[in-house]
């Protein structure tokens, strides 16, 4: 490293590879597109700071996830809760399948909008993720029993709320974890 130049070895490019991944995964944590890469950037930020313990020993990019997953939780901890734009005026009418032209990202991304930061977060670590109810426990500080009274209340808001979504998670439980492509 130069002394002008002060980005530690290695951490450019892995700011480059990952932060699509990152982004996304911050997009699943919060909700909004523009909320998941600023907490992307924010970890981001943590790591870099963190960067030469985590490059040569650790796993930056699992140091990443856990810093946006504790950030995202805490978010929801905060009594004041942000307006969420609708994706258009009330007073008009969808006519036909409101999900026909829709991609199914778009979806996912409205039905945990509907949803408390909390919820969401244990939603997106157990089914996006594929955490168990333990792993999960132990990365937000909580007990496993919050985990699951999160996780099933989540999932009886989507139940409710109705929608494509509300097809995955059927009277036999969720469909199994999906894996996150690297």
């Amino acid at each position: 490293m130069s002394g002008t130049d002060r980005t530690p070895p290695g951490f450019a490019e892995f700011v480059s590879s990952r932060y699509p991944a990152l982004t996304r995964y911050g997009t699943l944590l919060t909700g909004d597109r523009g909320h998941g890469e600023d907490l992307a950037q924010e970890a981001l930020v943590k790591t870099f700071r963190a960067w030469r313990r985590l490059h040569e020993q650790g796993d930056p990019e699992a140091y990443t996830r856990r810093v946006m997953v504790r950030a995202a939780w805490r978010a929801g901890k905060r009594l004041w809760r942000r307006e969420v734009p609708a994706a258009a005026p009330p007073e008009r009418a969808a006519g036909g399948d409101a999900y026909a032209d829709r991609d199914t990202a778009e979806v996912v991304l409205e039905a945990l909008r509907g949803l408390p930061a909390a919820q969401r977060v244990v939603l997106v670590l157990r089914y996006w993720a594929g955490l168990s109810e333990q792993e999960i426990a132990a990365q937000l500080g909580c007990s496993t029993g919050t985990v699951k009274s999160r996780a099933s209340r989540a999932i009886a808001a989507l139940r409710q709320a109705g929608g494509p979504l509300a097809e995955a998670f059927t009277e036999n439980g969720p469909h199994q974890p999906v894996r996150p492509v690297p």
